[in-house]
């Protein structure tokens, strides 16, 4: 959520930077009620000290022996009802005020490049060099899957529905050994393991700014005020929501694995095949509180951390700084980590990692004490560590032999105690 106090004092500032996002806001209305709530609390402390020096008169008075006028108390009266009256237009005005203000994007960082959708954002890197070539066409990796028997969309969607899969065989032990490696990788970087609950309440989606706009994009329990979420960054963001974090305690650096659910009400004819856009999907979040001058430098560390697992995996990847009409609605810089899919020949996205400065933290009211007693709202980063579906179908995709098998990534061994996926059944 945007501070008004940086709206009030340069509307047309705040103005352009959010048309950079594609989206045109008029402040009239909003300025306007600041000006009234403003205006009323004021009125509100002139009434009650006039209370007070009449209440001390009465109060005299009475240890006097003395009545006061009966105009005097019928004062007082009016003065309290007054009163009463301001205060429940104040919450009308506070309550339309915190309608607004959820609705208003983030801003963008100065460095996010301007632009009105995706093809105005900036690669920023290629990492692990040009993708190898094979000697035959690269199959797609539902292809690949179905053919060793290890990806069932057909079952899937008897059982659910499209864009669900069931995993079979040596697909269970290798989306395992993905979120294990992943988990463990992560650690080394010191990063604290947790695991949250699935679903969350009203309070946590507002926190991290997936209500009230994007509503249509959740699944919600009918029968329960509670949402299935769709990363783990809004539970574990939620962690700290009403809280005050000691400026010793920070950063604060967290991963979890969760599965995620995402209607994708908004996604028709995308990526409609294969692992790459489905309603449950499992990913590994990374999640940061960071001091507000620490947060550019750990917003770097973040990324270079997603995709450290992509580089011991030996899966090229590409960074790409996204514009500002490409930037979710929460984020203030988001760079893109986008993968080689072979089977298409394309970089495809698999983490997303976005700094929000303090706009979730002041939805949450999460802040930092400094040691001269000062507070500030903390700043949250997260990005995925990363999608576990699309992993699996790069390593799918890369390491396909041609004769349809699939050679597993030396670092995944370990955990899924083959080398190798063969057509044996």
């Amino acid at each position: 959520m945007l501070d008004i106090k940086v709206i009030r004092e340069n509307p047309e500032a705040v103005k352009r930077a959010i048309l950079t996002r594609n989206k045109e806001i008029d402040f009239t209305e909003l300025l306007k009620w600041d000006d009234e709530r403003k205006f009323i609390i004021n009125e509100n402390e002139r009434l009650r000290l006039k209370r007070n020096k009449v209440s001390e008169e009465v109060g005299k008075l009475k240890r006097e022996g003395k009545e006061p006028l009966p105009e005097v108390l019928e004062e007082m009266n009016e003065i309290r009802d007054l009163i009463q009256e301001h205060e429940k237009h104040l919450l009308f005005l506070k309550n339309h005020i915190k309608d607004f203000l959820l609705e208003l994007p983030n801003i963008p960082d100065s460095s996010v490049p301007v632009g009105k959708d995706e093809r105005d954002n900036k690669i920023i890197r290629y990492i692990g060099g040009e993708p190898k070539k094979t000697f035959f066409k690269s199959k797609y990796h539902w292809e690949i899957g179905e053919k060793l028997g290890i990806i069932d969309f057909v079952t899937a969607s008897k059982i659910s529905g499209s864009r669900f899969v069931v995993l079979k065989n040596e697909g269970c032990v290798l989306e395992r050994a993905v979120i294990s490696f992943f988990l463990d990788t992560h650690k080394e970087k010191g990063y604290k393991e947790i695991m949250t609950p699935y679903l969350v309440n009203r309070e946590s989606m507002f926190g991290t700014g997936q209500l009230p706009r994007f509503s249509e994009e959740t699944f919600k329990c009918a029968n329960d005020e509670l949402y299935l979420i769709s990363t783990a960054e809004i539970p574990v963001t939620n962690i700290y929501r009403d809280e005050l974090l000691d400026e010793d305690s920070l950063p604060r650096k967290f991963v979890s694995y969760s599965a995620c659910f995402r209607r994708e009400a908004g996604a028709y004819g995308k990526d409609t095949k294969g692992l790459i856009r489905n309603h449950q999907f499992n990913k590994v979040e990374l999640v940061k509180f960071v001091k507000p001058e620490n947060s550019d430098e750990e917003f770097e560390a973040l990324v270079l951390d997603a995709g450290h697992v992509l580089e011991l995996l030996g899966l090229p990847y590409r960074v790409s700084l996204l514009s500002s009409g490409d930037i979710g609605f929460s984020s203030s810089k988001t760079y893109d980590l986008e993968v080689w899919l072979a089977g298409d020949g394309v970089y495809k996205e698999i983490s997303s990692c976005s700094n929000f400065k303090d706009f979730q933290a002041r939805r949450m009211n999460t802040k930092v004490k400094y040691k001269d007693k000062k507070k500030k709202f903390v700043h949250t980063l997260n990005g995925s560590g990363v999608a576990v579906g699309r992993t699996f179908a790069a390593i799918l995709e890369y390491y396909q032999k041609e004769d349809g098998s699939v050679v597993i990534p030396d670092v995944l061994r370990k955990y899924t105690g083959f080398n190798i996926i063969k057509k044996n059944r």
